[in-house]
């Protein structure tokens, strides 16, 4: 007799068990964890510094390679790659085990980038190195636009980046919020090397100089007492050194 016919014969029996089949999943699936989004990519760790003025050669060396020394090993890590560009950016991310507490994960990185600092450049340092909890996948893209033309593209990313980021980031598991691409206001200033060998400076000296030349100062303020009578209201003063907006040449 095979096995289906057991069941054929038994009527009875079998609509016991696959009411029993019924109701025990029925119980399971209330006790189940169910996610909408589960976890199918490991959780990886940006690391990213600066070295400005830096080839890419220079900045593997002697700021990722330090970098990697201490990342690498660190727990439940499977492996990580690096990438360094011509701009003087590096960036390390590390890839870890499906399950592992990405913010336990950050700490332990966090800690050992902090063992590299004494071992890379001032000028790194100075910038600062990131540790971030971040995913190479997006689950939301929004754009962001002007439909009357009325505003360009610096504008509206400015916008985006002032108004819209900030209130996105606070929304609950939104925190890795980011704008592509370069949403602020910035200068860009272009040497040349063979001036720079002459006159015997570095990119340092020229990013102290423009540091040094662009600066703002409080002045006090306007009402401050003591004054002669009552006062409605003062107001801040502030004054700034700025050659380089304003198109002055710098002292010497």
């Amino acid at each position: 007799m095979s096995f289906s016919h057991f069941f054929i014969d038994r009527p009875v029996f079998s609509s016991v068990l696959s009411i029993l089949l019924v109701v025990g999943g029925g119980v399971a699936m209330t006790a189940l964890p169910i996610a909408q989004f589960p976890d199918i990519t490991p959780p990886t760790i940006t690391v990213s510094a600066t070295y400005p003025g830096a080839s890419s050669e220079i900045v593997a060396q002697n700021v990722a390679a330090p970098l990697e020394q201490q990342i690498n090993g660190a727990d439940n890590m499977m492996y990580m790659s690096s990438s360094s560009s011509s701009t003087g950016n590096t960036t390390i991310t590390g890839y870890f085990e499906i399950g592992t507490d990405p913010a336990l994960a950050q700490v332990d990185v966090q800690n050992r980038v902090n063992l590299a600092l004494p071992l890379l450049p001032a000028d790194v340092t100075a910038q600062g190195v990131s540790v971030q909890k971040r995913s190479s996948a997006f689950m939301m893209v929004i754009a962001i636009y002007a439909p009357d033309n009325s505003f360009d593209a610096a504008y509206v990313a400015n916008y985006a980046n002032v108004y819209v980021l900030d209130a996105l980031k606070r929304i609950p598991g939104a925190n890795q919020a980011a704008i592509m691409g370069s949403a602020d206001y910035a200068m860009r200033i272009w040497l040349k090397p063979d001036r720079m060998a002459k006159l015997g400076i570095t990119v340092g000296d020229v990013q102290q100089a423009i540091a040094n030349q662009n600066q703002q100062f409080s002045a006090g303020r306007l009402g401050q007492a003591p004054t002669p009578g009552p006062v409605i209201q003062n107001f801040p003063l502030a004054t700034s050194l700025c050659w380089l907006a304003s198109g002055m040449a710098p002292p010497s």
